[in-house]
């Protein structure tokens, strides 16, 4: 409530933080996190055995991390600070609150992961120039590699207490915060994951940056293949070493955060799915281990299997967290738990800074309800777009007139049916008001404006403060 609202009402805010994190993911993991050791190795490699074939290769590989870290993989990191700033300004202030020396951290070496990155990739040909050259070139690999997987680290810190915040919720110390109940979990499960996806990358490239038959391409596949097989028994491992410190009503909501609510059912086919898919993956992995050629059609398989199982992994790991963005601290609505008592009684306009309106009344209902539906559901839902709330009420109700009493009703009790949605803040008017709103914009299906579109609006109250 101390911020207007953003708000893209045909595809929603929380598909626009979506659609850049989960991008941004897949690039850290497989082209920076997991992929630099694997080039340092592979450098390494033709340097030990005096083969100028592995290091053109290792460089070549490099390149395309290279190119598509610093563009793609930077201005979709900025993007999340952006969107998440946008969609989610209550949470990223409490998380940088808490979480300032680690963020300022993980900046500074940020910073020097992306001067390592030009050292090591703009000054490849002067590594050839002789042997001490080359010495220093590698060390400069593998301190890529460790600053690469320290960002990782930290930021995994940040996201794992947003799952569990363990004891800090009590003592509100940082290292607490940072060591919380899924920390270490969720890194011994990310880490592996990284140098996987950075395998089945390589086996893509090999295909196009060695010859069919050669003795490199036969090198590459076989020590490629030993990377992936070797680090997807790590992968499991930490799978199920994750799966085990997941709070247990988090872990209930895992069938419709994989499935969505149309497929929740489907859960059970689609785990058999994602293993089946893990099972290919590795059968591929064990036939080009002889050094065998790999199709181009082959090839591709394991990457878009590893980068759709990730990509249902975050989606998963956003999911579940429901009903709240910070666990047990704030709901996925921005609202404290500790300002329900005071809201619930009160009501949020009466608290609220960028509304029109801080009371209700029968001339104001619907603008007010607008107000409380921009307050209190737009971080997760539209009133006409995707995941909107008028067709869910239609799904329950039916397409015809919709029942007033029914749908108070039902907000009223939507946190005990659904666990997944947070409690309605306000009072019981202002849930009156937010369904006259959803009624009104049934009848009249206009999108619903943020204030990126409607400008600001601060109330008369608060104006004369």
């Amino acid at each position: 409530m101390d911020f207007p609202i953003f708000h893209l009402d045909f595809m929603g805010n929380r598909l626009l933080i979506a659609v850049i994190a989960i991008l941004h993911v897949l690039i850290n993991h497989s082209l920076a996190v997991g992929l630099a050791p694997l080039v340092t190795y592979f450098e390494y490699f033709g340097w030990k055995n005096k083969s100028t074939e592995m290091d053109q290769f290792a460089n070549k590989v490099m390149f395309v991390g290279f190119v598509i870290t610093t563009s793609l993989g930077a201005m979709t990191g900025v993007g999340i600070w952006l969107s998440a700033s946008l969609v989610s300004p209550a949470s990223i202030g409490s998380l940088i609150r808490v979480f300032f020396w680690a963020w300022f951290t993980e900046w500074i070496v940020f910073v020097t992961e992306v001067v390592l990155i030009l050292l090591y990739f703009l000054t490849w040909k002067k590594s050839l120039q002789s042997e001490e050259a080359k010495k220093k070139h590698i060390k400069l690999g593998i301190a890529l590699s460790i600053f690469s997987w320290i960002t990782m680290a930290i930021i995994v810190a940040i996201l794992s207490f947003m799952m569990d915040p363990g004891s800090w919720s009590q003592t509100k110390s940082f290292v607490d915060a940072v060591i919380n109940p899924v920390y270490m979990a969720q890194l011994a499960f990310r880490t592996p994951v990284a140098m996987f996806m950075a395998g089945t990358v390589v086996l893509f490239l090999s295909v196009f940056f060695t010859k069919k038959g050669s003795p490199l391409r036969k090198s590459v596949t076989k020590t490629t293949s030993i990377w992936i097989l070797s680090w997807s028994i790590w992968v499991v491992i930490g799978s199920i070493f994750y799966y085990s410190v997941i709070p247990d009503m988090m872990a209930n909501n895992l069938s419709i955060a994989v499935g969505t609510m149309e497929f929740s059912n489907w859960y059970d086919s689609l785990l058999v799915v994602m293993g089946v898919g893990i099972i290919s993956v590795i059968g591929i992995s064990l036939y080009s281990l002889g050094g065998k050629n790999l199709p181009i059609a082959l090839s591709i398989i394991p990457v878009l299997i590893s980068f759709s199982l990730l990509t249902v992994f975050e989606r998963a790991r956003e999911f579940i967290r429901k009903p709240f963005v910070i666990g047990n601290y704030m709901y996925s609505n921005m609202f404290r738990i500790e300002e329900y008592p005071l809201l619930q009684k009160e009501g949020i306009l009466k608290h609220a800074t960028y509304v029109k309106h801080n009371s209700i009344n029968d001339e104001n209902i619907v603008e007010a309800g607008k107000d409380i539906f921009l307050l209190t559901c737009s971080r997760c839902h539209t009133s006409h777009g995707i995941n909107s709330v008028v067709k869910k009420f239609q799904t329950m109700y039916g397409s015809s007139d919709l029942n007033p009493d029914a749908m108070v009703a039902y907000i009223q009790g939507m946190h005990n049916a659904r666990y997944f949605m947070p409690p309605f803040p306000g009072s019981e008017l202002e849930m009156k008001a937010l369904v006259t709103y959803i009624q009104k914009t049934k009848d009249y299906p206009i999108p619903t404006e943020g204030a990126q579109e409607t400008g600001v609006t601060v109330s008369i109250k608060r104006g004369h403060q």
